[in-house]
């Protein structure tokens, strides 16, 4: 069978976006959960954290794996921190991230699992992945998962996840995202220059927004905020996965016309912007930002 290419862009990316309703409430726009932040990489977690609440999610809160884990974010007070366990107690999620800061420890591991145990749309990147490359018992938990699974690796996430090198994923990157699409029955992002977003093992994506500032500590957790930021407020996985994608890469675009970057360019000024091009399409009249 052969598959069918796109090119993202603008208008179709943002058909499902439109104004909140005179009457919203952060009820209507969805609770997100991030499940990361092991000891030393708490501010992965916070991260796509932050860029969730920035990109519109009514609720976000965060669990943090680490033992000295903060009960607070001084900068994003509006976070509200957890536990694992007490992030699971919770009944009116919209959807998970995990995987920012999570780390490979045995508590990695198991949190893993309920997670993927889940009925809601999930967001796995850095640790989750490698987990899930490693550990078959994951792996099978993954294909057979009932919710929506999005799974956003860079090239050498997605080389321990088929069991090749790197040099074989960038070789023909398109393949890889059909094959991790397929292999676990997921959305399937496959970071980069010119980011692969596959559908099904039929149907993928090209991105053509973005820049080199994005190669830089952060990008990615902020990338999983902002995915499952729109998720909670009720886009399909799939229009989630790339509106995200779009967004963060005209994001990156907007701050470096603007003289930010690429060089030092940093995850948090993303988000920022983010936000801005999100409201300036949505909201036009306002003067937002566009890409």
């Amino acid at each position: 069978m052969e598959t069918t290419a796109h090119l993202l862009n603008q208008p179709f990316v943002t058909t499902p976006l439109k104004p909140r309703p005179a009457d919203c409430h952060k009820g209507l726009l969805g609770s997100v959960g991030i499940i990361g932040g092991a000891a030393s990489m708490i501010g992965a977690a916070l991260l796509a954290g932050r860029a969730a609440l920035k990109c519109g999610a009514g609720r976000v809160y965060v669990a943090l794996l680490a033992d000295d884990a903060p009960t607070v974010d001084p900068q994003q007070p509006e976070l509200m921190l957890r536990s694992p366990a007490q992030l699971f107690e919770l009944k009116h999620l919209s959807t998970l991230v995990i995987g920012p800061g999570l780390g490979q420890s045995s508590a990695a591991i198991h949190w893993l699992q309920q997670a993927l145990a889940s009925g809601i749309p999930l967001v796995l990147d850095a640790d989750a992945l490698n987990l899930i490359a490693v550990h078959s018992v994951l792996a099978d938990s993954l294909q057979h998962r009932t919710a929506a699974s999005i799974l956003t690796p860079h090239p050498a996430e997605a080389a321990r996840l088929l069991g090749c090198n790197t040099d074989a994923v960038q070789q023909d990157r398109v393949r890889a995202a059909l094959a991790l699409t397929q292999r676990f029955r997921s959305i399937v992002v496959l970071k980069g220059a010119g980011s692969i977003c596959a559908l099904t093992e039929l149907d993928w994506f090209i991105n053509p927004t973005g820049n080199p500032g994005l190669s830089s500590a952060g990008m990615g957790d902020v990338l999983s905020g902002m995915i499952a930021a729109l998720i909670a407020q009720q886009l399909s996985p799939q229009q989630a996965a790339l509106l995200g994608v779009y967004l963060h890469g005209a994001a990156a675009d907007q701050l470096v016309q603007q003289g930010i970057g690429p060089i030092g360019l940093t995850a948090s000024e993303v988000m920022d912007a983010a936000r801005q091009v999100l409201n300036g399409w949505i909201y036009p009249a306002n003067g937002g930002g566009t890409s």
